[in-house]
């Protein structure tokens, strides 16, 4: 058997280093679609408050509270997701952003569901 193999008993200090360059490509390119996802809760977010006082209502604590934490979120995602990641091979670090941004999707699908039904209960 050579030495030179690898298996999940080695440790993580004997494997190969992953290159920054690697790394830094995978979370950029990754962290785009998690980009999008901030822009479209932002965009969000303004196009509520114009409709709203368009209207003569304004969003209450609750509404600003679920458009701003719409935005943040994948954010947060994202950090906890390269945290994990980074210090893992490049195909791991892309299943744990690719993972973080599954949970990004349906977090927004409940958000845009929770808007869309209950949206007198975030008016002032």
């Amino acid at each position: 058997m050579s030495e030179n193999v690898t298996d999940a008993a080695t440790p993580a200090s004997k494997r190969g280093k992953t290159p920054t360059w690697l790394v830094a490509a995978i979370a950029g390119i990754v962290g785009l679609f998690y980009a999008y996802a901030v822009w479209n809760a932002i965009g969000n977010l303004v196009a509520t408050v114009q409709v709203f006082s368009d209207a003569g209502v304004a969003l209450n604590a609750l509404g600003w509270f679920i458009w701003i934490f719409a935005a943040v979120f994948p954010l947060v995602v994202w950090g906890g997701a390269f945290a994990i990641g980074y210090r893992r091979a490049p195909h791991e670090l892309l299943l744990v952003m690719l993972t973080g941004l599954a949970l990004v999707a349906v977090f927004w699908l409940n958000v845009v569901a929770y808007t869309t039904l209950n949206s007198a209960s975030f008016l002032a």
